[in-house]
């Protein structure tokens, strides 16, 4: 996400971070390298050219402070630039003062509509509401069979009826439905077409204005950069929107749609999907992502994660062996498990301060190696992973041959393991603090 305007913002902010001081030149030069970079984004060439100007403006009225770097004071203000472009703050949903709730997603079809609902709906439950969706979509083939599964699967209640019923009157019933079965929010998963058509947009118009939602949203996919962004104007020209989720985020390195949506739409994003399953929906905060594109990470997004799906009682089981340098590898396969939890590794690199360059370094890491430790250790027996350091070379060898991998591996997992532990041993206790490119950096993923 992001990686590649994080990538072209880093080279044009390495070129001023070389000048001793700010001048009116490597200014000038700073944000012609930044206009290329959001370009090459696919960010709306209109946006890149408020947000330059808006930079030039910021940096020329401030004074330049001789005791902070001259880069550094560029990044601040792209930063906060980078925050007012995307919105500010984070815009949550509107809920009615008397239930239900109504939530009307619109959009195209194929942009993740009806598997957005079912994330909307699982994210709602866990803020202990009780969500109904409703299948609104009678033409494309096995929707509403699709919805009632993503339901099931997000624990949420599903009303539909069959292909031959009307949109607008099935929206309608779904009130009384509500209503006796004690849900607080509608969702409706509406119909969509491969491109805007009247018809789409007469019925979603109808559904609109019988049902007064409290939010509608357009459903995007992020990875077509602008053509997101010309479709979400369009639905606003015609239907008021509140805001739009934006999906497969995971599968845009560029980001220029995120960049661009709220200028261009004047509609703030209010989530953004971060993968296939069901809770990989993430509210969108503009100073979080600023955060991610300029290398800063986002620890706060970490923690919520974590939060959600580590087994808190185990982290700190875990914490105290970690203090006294008494964990196994059996420990090690747990923790593992629970970082695999949070989602994909090298999207986790990202959000950590300072690892956004080593995720795609010298410290890459992906699922796949994970996946060859877990092997590696599977393969050991429970004497063994409580005590690596006595296992031998004849173990080595069918350990090796039991997880498909070589023995140069096992060795190297066992070295790196108990690198790890005297690393961890320090930094607990405060000790003197190493480079993450140091000689005694262990590789182990999830570390």
């Amino acid at each position: 996400m992001f990686e590649s305007l994080s990538n072209k913002l880093e080279s044009a902010f390495k070129n001023i971070r070389g000048q001793g001081r700010l001048t009116e030149q490597n200014m000038k030069d700073s944000l012609k390298e930044i206009r290329l970079a959001l370009l090459e984004a696919d960010v709306n060439y209109k946006v890149v050219k408020k947000f330059v100007a808006d930079v030039e403006e910021a940096a020329a009225g401030q004074e330049v402070i001789k005791s902070v770097h001259p880069g550094q004071q560029i990044v601040k203000i792209v930063h906060d630039e980078l925050i007012a472009i995307m919105g500010g703050a984070n815009a949550p949903l509107e809920f009615s003062e008397k239930p239900p709730t109504v939530i009307m997603m619109v959009g195209l079809q194929g942009q993740g509509k009806t598997t957005t609902a079912g994330k909307l709906a699982m994210h709602l439950k866990k803020k202990g509401r009780s969500p109904l969706l409703v299948a609104a979509d009678v033409y494309r083939p096995a929707a509403i069979k699709q919805l009632e599964i993503v339901a099931g699967q997000a624990g949420a209640e599903f009303f539909g009826l069959d292909e031959n019923a009307n949109p607008v009157d099935i929206c309608v019933m779904s009130r009384g439905e509500a209503q006796m079965r004690g849900c607080d929010t509608i969702i409706l998963d509406t119909a969509g077409r491969l491109h805007i058509d009247d018809q789409m947009m007469a019925e979603v118009r109808q559904i609109q204005k019988t049902m007064e939602p409290q939010e509608i949203l357009f459903v995007a996919n992020a990875t077509t950069g602008q053509d997101a962004v010309n479709s979400a104007k369009q639905f606003h020209d015609t239907l008021p929107l509140t805001g739009v989720v934006l999906t497969q985020m995971d599968g845009d390195a560029r980001g220029g749609a995120a960049i661009s949506l709220i200028t261009v739409t004047g509609c703030p994003i209010k989530f953004i999907g971060t993968g296939e399953k069901l809770d990989e929906l993430d509210a969108f905060h503009p100073k979080r992502v600023a955060d991610q594109i300029l290398g800063m990470g986002d620890v706060v997004s970490l923690v919520e994660k974590a939060q959600e799906v580590v087994d808190q009682e185990a982290a700190v089981k875990f914490q105290e062996k970690a203090r006294k340098a008494t964990w196994d590898l059996e420990d090690f396969l747990s923790q593992m498990q629970q970082v695999k939890k949070m989602g994909n590794i090298g999207e986790l690199m990202q959000k950590i301060p300072g690892m956004s360059q080593l995720a795609g370094g010298d410290m890459a890491i992906d699922d796949g190696d994970l996946k060859h430790i877990e092997a590696i250790i599977y393969s050991m027996t429970r004497w063994e992973r409580q005590k690596p350091k006595m296992i031998k070379a004849s173990r080595r060898r069918r350990i090796a041959d039991g997880s498909g991998t070589s023995i140069t591996d096992v060795n190297r997992l066992l070295k790196d393991f108990e690198k790890s532990k005297k690393l961890m041993k320090q930094m607990m206790k405060g000790g003197k603090k190493r480079g993450m490119r140091g000689r005694g950096m262990p590789t182990l993923p999830g570390m």
